[in-house]
C-alpha cells in the first residue's frame, strides 16, 4: 500500500533555528522535503524544541496504523540522503502500524521530552 495515495500518513519536518538550517551542514534540506513529499503529506513545523537532535522528523500513522495501535514516531539526526530514503521507503510501505519500521531507522528513533 502506498502511504501518500491510499493511507493518509503525515510527516512533520522541523524547520527553524537548527533543523533545516545551515547549522546542519552537508544536507540538501529542500531535496529532503521533496523526497518525503513524494511519499506522504508533509507539514513543515517551527521548532519542535529538540534542537540538539536536528534534523527531526515525526511520522504520524495513518488511520489504519492508528487502529493497529501505532503512535507518532520521532526520528532524530535524519541528516543524509540515505536516511531520508529509508524514511521514504517506510512511508511507501505504509508507515507506522502498517509496515514494520526498517531496523536501520532504530538508529534514529527517540522519545521526545514531555512538553510543559
Amino acid at each position: 500500500m502506498e502511504c501518500a495515495r491510499s493511507l493518509p500518513c503525515r510527516v512533520t519536518v522541523c524547520r527553524d533555528c537548527c533543523c533545516g538550517s545551515p547549522k546542519i551542514a552537508g544536507v540538501d534540506h529542500d531535496a529532503q522535503l521533496a523526497r518525503l513529499r513524494a511519499e506522504a503529506e508533509v507539514r513543515v513545523s517551527d521548532c519542535l524544541d529538540v534542537c540538539e537532535r536536528a534534523n527531526v522528523i515525526v511520522v504520524q500513522p495513518s488511520a489504519e496504523g492508528r487502529a493497529a495501535g501505532a503512535r507518532n514516531i520521532w526520528l532524530e539526526f535524519v541528516n543524509g540522503a540515505a536516511a531520508t530514503e529509508d524514511v521514504a521507503a517506510w512511508l511507501r510501505a505504509g508507515g507506522p502500524g502498517v509496515a514494520p519500521m526498517p531496523p536501520i531507522l532504530d538508529l534514529h528513533l527517540f522519545t521526545p521530552p514531555r512538553r510543559r
